[in-house]
């Protein structure tokens, strides 16, 4: 047998295996990076119908692969992407901080809408703790957080950087995300893994005399640094759930908690920097607190990296979390770009994906960045294609109550064209989605495979009573069920049509 034929039988042995074992609820999510125009717009001074066709560019392609939740990075460096008295408009955005784009504009619910219309979720991602991207601090708006409060910031390598010690800055983020919620329907809060910088040699954190001032007796450095940070998380979870309860809270930490080396709780890893020794943050506090509503740690190398395993990691997490949804960060700008060889290999994320779906806690995968996927890379995304055939709701959150109850279903009166009738459906609860299944009866034990789904009908309202038009089918009968905010799904319904 020929090399090139045995390379394509082990394709299609990877795509069957994924394929046939789609998960019905799998987040399957991209991360949109504005920061520097990373991902989106192109430029900040593109017009505004360019800007919006190519972020519909880039939801077309995710949908197209049957993705259900975009990750979009909204506050990147003391700005914003939307209207807001406590931070400039982004220069990432409108060209210049500080200046909104002409003609007026509030892209973020236009996208927000535009993302739901898609049946995928709007994670709103905001990075907390860096103040600029740069020393270029002339650039800034005279409304940005460093010409208003200098004594917030503290200067560390190349950026600025909010004092995350000061009780002043976390109620001041505390209030830019608590206003978010308020004012936009996003379906979650999403921080990255930017707490405390990343280390630099021969550079030193100026918060040294904070801590001598503040500290409680026999408190290390490094306890007191992470329990600031602690300190902003809750009050984030208490402000998001008092607020919108159906809100989630999910962070995606740096991959590796700690290694062994220095915790025997830790991974089998040799990772240069950790969550918890470099970056100040612990998720395992934030799940012990239940603070948080899913974890993404950032996996971004190959299974067998021989200092950092991608196995390895995955299996850490996948053993020591609990009470979250637990997702995959994957690093799919490394494909086939990577000087890592395994990363040369066009089935390397298409592993990554099958372990996750393996693993006992996982229960999906978000990707960096959105625009990696999108050119060049045809063999990786074909594979992927394969493996997400099926749609799939995302998953509910953990400990959400109990499942939405349909309570009534009308036919509108002389409604319908085209072969299709209206329906009113009255629910307990707010209606995220209508899922319809291809299937002739309620059978239960079918409802828990992805393959029946037929279609996923968007709402994301808090209402509870929607309207569905629906085509009249062949056996003259629809199959539904409906999902509430929190993602829980009602049992199946047969209605005669």
């Amino acid at each position: 047998m020929t090399r090139t034929l045995l390379s394509l039988l082990l394709v299609f042995l990877l795509v069957s295996c994924a394929g046939n074992k789609t998960p019905k609820h799998e987040l399957r999510g991209a991360w949109i990076a504005t920061v520097v125009n990373i991902d989106w717009p192109k430029n900040g001074d593109d017009d505004l119908e360019k800007k919006k066709q190519d972020f519909l560019e880039i939801l077309d392609f995710y949908e197209s692969l049957n993705f259900n939740a975009a990750v979009v990075q909204v506050r990147t460096a003391g700005d914003a992407f939307y209207p807001t008295e406590m931070a400039p408009w982004s220069a990432y955005l409108t060209g210049t901080q500080g200046e909104a784009s002409e003609p007026y504009h509030d892209l973020l619910e236009w996208m927000i809408n535009t993302t739901h219309e898609r049946g995928m979720e709007f994670h709103a991602w905001m990075n907390p703790y860096r103040a600029t991207f740069n020393l270029d601090t002339a650039a800034l708006a005279p409304t940005h957080d460093f010409n208003k409060h200098p004594e917030w910031m503290i200067k560390y390598g190349k950026k600025y950087y909010y004092d995350p010690a000061l009780p002043e800055v976390q109620d001041h983020l505390t209030a830019i995300t608590n206003e978010l919620v308020d004012n936009y329907n996003i379906d979650a809060i999403h921080f990255d893994d930017y707490f405390y910088p990343y280390k630099i040699k021969g550079e030193v954190f100026q918060d040294s005399a904070r801590y001598t001032a503040e500290h409680l007796p026999g408190q290390s450095l490094g306890d007191w640094r992470r329990a600031n940070v602690d300190s902003l998380i809750s009050k984030l979870h208490h402000g998001i759930k008092s607020r919108k309860p159906w809100v989630q809270f999910g962070i995606s930490p740096f991959g590796v908690w700690r290694n062994k080396s220095q915790d025997p709780r830790g991974s089998d890893t040799k990772a240069g920097q950790t969550n918890y020794d470099d970056l100040y943050a612990d998720p395992m506090s934030w799940l012990r607190n239940g603070w948080i509503d899913y974890l993404a740690p950032q996996i971004y190398w190959t299974l067998n990296h021989p200092l950092a395993s991608h196995k390895t990691i995955l299996n850490w997490w996948d053993e020591n979390t609990e009470n979250v949804n637990l997702y995959v960060g994957n690093g799919a700008y490394r494909a086939m770009s990577d000087k890592d060889p395994d990363w040369q290999k066009e089935d390397q994320l298409l592993k990554q994906v099958k372990l996750a779906r393996k693993a006992e806690q996982v229960n999906g995968n978000i990707y960096f960045s959105a625009k990696s996927l999108m050119s060049g890379k045809d063999e990786v995304v074909s594979l992927l294609k394969e493996a997400y055939k099926y749609k799939a709701l995302t998953p509910a959150l953990p400990s959400s109550g109990q499942p939405p109850v349909v309570q009534e279903v009308k036919r509108t009166v002389g409604a319908g064209t085209n072969g299709s009738i209206e329906l009113n459906i009255t629910t307990s609860s707010p209606v995220k989605e209508i899922v319809i299944y291809n299937l002739d009866k309620v059978q239960p034990n079918k409802m828990n495979k992805a393959k029946h789904i037929k279609t996923i009908v968007p709402i994301f309202a808090q209402k509870r009573e929607v309207q569905l038009s629906v085509p009249v089918t062949e056996n003259g009968s629809l199959i539904f069920s409906v999902t509430d905010r929190f993602g829980n799904e009602s049992e199946l319904q047969n209605i005669s049509l």
